[in-house]
């Protein structure tokens, strides 16, 4: 195998262990950086060598360029690749690779900053004609300026944040009441999130789909496309189901080969280096509009790898080593599907991180798991709380839905237990929710609009066996509260009594 310089790996988890496997299998040495509360984790023993970075917030650690720069000094490393989230798609952390004489593993930041800023990006895809969603041309600085184009555009619209993703700094204005609050609201998430503030304006779809376009560019000019993924199953505007080909696009196929080509012109156009997924909402005629580019990869690139055979981070790699010479647009076969395995209570879809006692995830023919868990340990409250990306290949897709059934139902995911059989700690998962959607009608026949799951409340309804939500919660609070701020609850002196009898009366044992 031939002899390269080592790869640092800028990320943490089941991400950072699926990069090392690309490394190892093209010979790229393994450099790993972990923070306070990544010090015994997988990805730190996946890796050749490992460097702390910083205390567990990510702005201590994941995201401190000045210290992972010198840890990749430290680790004589060439390339670093950012994975995705972190600094994956900050243009200042790319130039600061290039002073410090190392190869980014991606675009560059002049094609990260006029593809990665959703207003700059609309502004060029607008001058290469294809559809984008009607809204703000720019910035809108005040809510009486939104307000105004929502007016033009007509009700209802969605305000979004100009930096960022995920859903966060997002709000659905339905009428001309609601966009003041919308605005302070959205303002200030966005600014807590991403540091920055901005806003758009932008036209709500009704019934939309959300489907992406997979493409590869070989920084030249020079770009193919991988086909489509359908992510149109989502909870708080994140994705929870993924997979390739669309069942929206089945039916329009003409609309498939109009986004491809769309998406490899303007990847073309801004010279794209790497991976970088194109995402458009598709409606129910089949018209598609321009949403947002992703300069980096996405999470679920292990459906576009089963469909096309294709290693998407070893030809990262390999591009970045200038050693891949572009190739011709891979043929695709059969259906894939990802689901997201995610420490979080599934009647709220909010974050429940907590102890693992038990992990057992699927595996065997035509099965795949990205994970950072293999053994107990801990989902922190610091980070994502993703477990899992339980990912399945079949023929054809409702052989591909059972897989994914069959697969979902061997994965067990427990908090430890006490001698009395009780739990510790508050994780929950959103396994269950994940058994329903794979047995839900809509999903089996391919009807998936992003709004399927409010459609289908019986997907979130809680269990015969499951406590009430309100007891759930002051058992999350209680015990968040006792390992942050022991001393707040030791001085609240009745308060001990008041959660713990909530929990009693509703049999919950923390």
């Amino acid at each position: 195998m031939k002899k390269r310089a080592p790869v640092l790996i800028a990320n943490r988890g089941e991400i950072a262990i699926r990069i090392a496997r690309s490394c190892r299998s093209l010979g790229f040495p393994v450099v790993a950086v972990y923070s306070d509360a990544d010090r015994f984790s997988e990805h730190v023993r996946a890796a050749d060598q490992a460097y702390w970075v910083g205390g567990a917030a990510p702005k201590d650690s994941y995201l401190n360029v000045e210290r992972i720069l010198a840890a990749a000094k430290a680790a004589g490393a060439k390339y670093v690749h950012p994975g995705y989230g972190f600094l994956s798609e900050r243009p200042h952390f790319v130039e600061a690779c290039e002073q410090a004489e190392l190869v980014f593993v991606g675009p560059t930041a002049e094609s990260m900053r006029l593809m990665g800023d959703k207003i700059t990006a609309r502004r060029t895809v607008s001058e290469l004609k294809v559809p984008g969603v009607p809204g703000s041309p720019g910035v809108v600085k005040t809510a009486q300026e939104a307000a105004e184009i929502a007016a033009k555009i007509g009700y209802p619209v969605l305000l979004k944040a100009a930096a960022g993703g995920g859903g966060k700094g997002m709000r659905r204005v339905d009428g001309p009441g609601e966009i003041a609050a919308a605005f302070e609201g959205a303002t200030r998430e966005a600014q807590g999130a991403f540091g920055d503030g901005s806003m758009y304006v932008e036209k709500l779809i009704l019934e939309p789909h959300h489907v992406e376009i997979q493409v590869f560019g070989d920084g030249k000019g020079g770009a193919i496309h991988l086909g489509e993924r359908e992510c149109s199953i989502q909870r708080r505007h994140q994705k929870v189901w993924e997979e390739s080909p669309s069942p929206i696009l089945n039916r329009h196929p003409a609309t498939r080969e109009k986004m491809c080509e769309a998406a490899v012109r303007i990847a073309r156009h801004v010279k794209y280096a790497g991976a970088g997924t194109f995402e458009f909402i598709v409606d129910g005629k089949g018209n598609f509009y321009f949403l947002e580019m992703n300069t980096r990869l996405q999470v679920e690139h292990p459906v576009t790898e089963w469909v096309t055979g294709v290693d998407l981070v070893a030809w990262q790699l390999l591009l970045a080593a200038g050693e891949l010479q572009l190739p011709a647009v891979p043929e695709r076969r059969g259906s894939a599907i990802e689901v997201r395995l995610y420490a979080e209570d599934p009647r709220t879809f909010l974050p429940a991180p907590g102890p693992l006692g038990l992990i057992r995830l699927p595996s065997g023919a035509f099965v795949r798991t990205d994970s950072a868990f293999t053994e107990p340990g801990e989902v922190s409250l610091n980070y994502d709380p993703m477990i899992a990306k339980i990912s399945v290949w079949a023929p054809t897709r409702e052989q591909a839905v059972e897989r994914m059934r069959v697969a979902l139902d061997e994965a067990r995911v427990e908090p430890p237990k006490k001698a009395d059989g009780s739990c510790v700690g508050s994780l929950r998962t959103n396994l269950s929710f994940l058994r329903r959607l794979a047995r839900n009608a809509a999903v089996i026949e391919g009807h998936t609009p992003t709004d399927l799951i409010p459609r289908h409340p019986e997907l979130t309804a809680p269990e015969a066996t499951e406590p009430s939500l309100e007891a759930a919660v002051a058992v999350s609070l209680y015990q968040l509260l006792e390992e942050s701020a022991p001393e707040a609850i030791e001085a609240g002196g009745g308060e001990r009594s008041l959660w713990a009898w909530s929990a009693r009366r509703e049999g919950v044992r923390s």
